[in-house]
This record gives structure tokens, sequence and C-alpha cells, in this order.
């Protein structure tokens, strides 16, 4: 592992230990945890890697293999954040030391085994970050004390408007099963793969784009949802739930339907966008009970698009590759993975015609955006565990 061999050159010794959290792909469920809607998912067999050891005085120092400049900060004094890749360390140690004294520092390296965007890249450097930090304090967390933490801090600390979707698929999947979570109450079913499914696997393009959610459009688009559902709440004379939380989930579908014409049309696309992917999150997981891929792709591929026209995301390069994975024969379903401000698409392929689907995909890709020769790139992957504490 390259963070276990850079460590060694740094402090000519080897960790104590070495810390992995998988990346995630979410084929149906977009831009909808944060309004306490419904996702399915699934952990990759890719990730963060941490390898560190314990520092006794306390300091934090951490190295990244992706990004310049060694990061450094006492587990007692967190500074505030200042917009580089190790605030969300930062934010990991300000929400583990809320509920817990801390007492052990430590060093690390730092390293992703896929490029950076689209794969909640961040909650998993923050999950990696946690383990270590829980494991030199002697530290034992549930699962849902580790989402619960790893949400605060992203949230609450780096400032993105996120929802509990990247954590709890990062840490609550199972390999060769589905994740349904229902980010109401965090309550999850774990729908394994139907014995008579047709094959598959993961593939993940890569547009060449780095991504940054926190200095993207995403929490404007939050905003303009919740904005949405203020209105219809008002329009109809009545509270659903508790009113200055503005959840979609607790206005029903009749109620948007009836009003929708009065929302300005932002607010009506992004309402479009959290009902309709709600409904589709709750086909998908019945299509992956019953083993039909095929369904359950075509969903992911309908989600996709309800990205690109109702939410309004989705930079020009993942659109692309989006349309193009549409039109290759062998992908059941996909869409761009993420906010879709820049970073990747994934797809659900035949394994039989991976070749041929790299291939066509990266031909069709560049030959639109011929400057990202050399940063595109295409990766195959299985479903994995969530990470392990």
């Amino acid at each position: 592992m390259r963070c276990e061999e850079r460590f060694n050159e740094i402090y000519h010794r080897d960790p104590d230990g070495v810390a992995f959290t998988p990346y995630r792909i979410c084929p149906i469920g977009a831009h909808s945890d944060h309004n306490l809607g419904k996702i399915t998912g699934f952990a990759i067999d890719k990730g963060i890697h941490i390898a560190y050891r314990p520092k006794q005085n306390g300091v934090v120092e951490m190295t990244s293999l992706q990004f310049p400049k060694r990061a450094q900060w006492h587990i007692r004094e967190v500074p505030a954040k200042t917009g580089d890749w190790a605030d969300y360390l930062r934010g990991a140690t300000w929400a583990l030391s809320k509920r817990y004294t801390l007492t052990v520092g430590l060093c690390g390296v730092i390293d992703g085994s896929l490029p950076i965007g689209g794969l909640s890249s961040s909650a998993a450097v923050i999950l990696s970050f946690l383990n270590a930090l829980c494991t030199v304090n002697g530290i034992t967390l549930t699962p849902q004390q580790l989402i619960d933490i790893a949400f605060d801090a992203e949230k609450n600390y780096v400032g993105v408007n996120v929802g509990t979707l990247d954590q709890s698929c990062e840490v609550l999947s199972k390999k060769d099963h589905l994740l349904y979570l229902d980010c109401s109450d965090n309550s999850f079913e774990l729908i394994p793969t139907h014995p008579a499914m047709k094959p598959y696997r993961i593939a993940i393009f890569f547009s060449g784009l780095e991504h940054s959610l926190a200095g993207s459009k995403y929490n404007m688009r939050v905003d303009e949802l919740r904005a949405g559902v203020y209105a219809l709440q008002a329009f109809s004379g009545a509270e659903y739930g508790k009113f200055d939380q503005a959840n979609a989930r607790n206005v029903p579908y009749e109620v948007y339907q009836a009003y929708r014409s009065r929302l300005p049309e932002n607010w009506a696309k992004r309402c479009e966008h959290w009902y309709t992917e709600f409904k589709r999150v709750e086909a998908g997981a019945e299509a992956w009970r019953r083993g039909d891929l095929e369904a359950y792709g075509r969903l992911s591929f309908e989600s996709g698009w309800s990205s690109i026209h109702n939410w309004e995301s989705g930079a020009p390069e993942q659109i692309k590759l989006y349309e193009i994975m549409r039109e290759t024969d062998g992908i059941y379903g996909g869409r761009f993975s993420g906010a879709g401000f820049k970073g990747c698409c994934m797809a659900l392929i035949d394994p039989d015609k991976a070749e041929e689907i790299e291939a066509k995909v990266g031909c069709a890709y560049l030959k639109e955006f011929p400057r990202l020769e050399g940063k595109y790139s295409f990766h195959l992957c299985e479903s994995a565990d969530g990470v392990k504490l």
C-alpha cells in the first residue's frame, strides 16, 4: 500500500495500523437524504487508507498523497476550518472531542485508491480518520455512533448540507447486498443479490475533473428544495410535522401536485426530483428483491435524467458520460455519482462486456473532450463490506 510505504519514508518505521473505509455509490436515491428520503446503495472495494501511529503528546500530524502540505493541530485545540483538504480531519477531531475526552494524537499518511470526486471520498476520509483516532484513544463506537459523528463533522464543521447517505453506505453496507436505507429514522435493510439475478460489476468512469461539494452549487440546491417545501406548507394551510424543518418527507405528494404550479420554477424542479426519486427508490428495492437487474438499472438511468433536468446538476462532461452510457450495450443502468458538479459516473454492467464497454465509452468521451486524455479513467469494482470498526 502506498500510504504504508510513504509512512515508512517519513517516519523511518512501520505504522501501527491502517484504517480503511470503502467508497460508496448510490444508483438510486440521489439528492434526497438531506430531506429524509430513502436511498439504495453499495460500498465498493476501493476507498481511503490511513497508515498511522499514536502520538502521546496529543498532536495530530497528517500527510496526504493527493494534496500538498502536511497538516498539524492538537486534539484539544482544533482550529477553525481553513478550506484545505485537512478540514475533514479537523472536523472529525472536533466532532469526536465533543463526545469523548481525547488524550492521544497520531501521525499518519492518507491515500485514496481512486481519483477524487463523486464517490463520497470526503465521508470516507472522515470515517477512516475517526477509526484511527478512536483506536489510539481506546474508544469503541457503534456503527450508528460512527455515522452520526462523521455526519456532524461534515455538516457542522466543514459546512456541507449533507444527509446521512454517504456515511451510512460506507458503514452499513455488506458485500453482495443492496443497502436500502430510510433516512427518516436510519432504519435499513440489506437485500441480498437474488440467486437468479444476472451477474454484474460496478464500473466507475472518472470524468477527469476534480470535485468539491463545499465549493459547488450543492448547498444552493438543498436550500431551493427546502424553500419549495416551506411554500407548499404555506399554500396548503397545514403543518406537516415541524414546519421549521421543511422536510419534504412530511408533505404528501398530493400537496405538491396540487400546488406545484404556484412554486417558482427552480423550487418546483427540486421538489419534482425529490418526490419522484422517493418512488424510484422504493421501486428499485422491489426490483432488487426479485432479481430484476434490468428494471433496477432503468430506474438508475431515470434517476440520472432527473438529476440533470430537475435537480439541474451535472457538469457538461458528466452529462455527456451519462448520455454515452445510456447508448452502450452491456450497461444495465447508471448515473453520475455524487452531487454532479464534476467527479465521476457509475454504472452496473455485464462483466462479460467490460472490455467493450471500457473501449466504447472511453473513445466516445475523449472524442468530445480530447483535453481530458490522460485524466479520464475507467475502473472495475465489486460491492464490499462497510468500514470495519
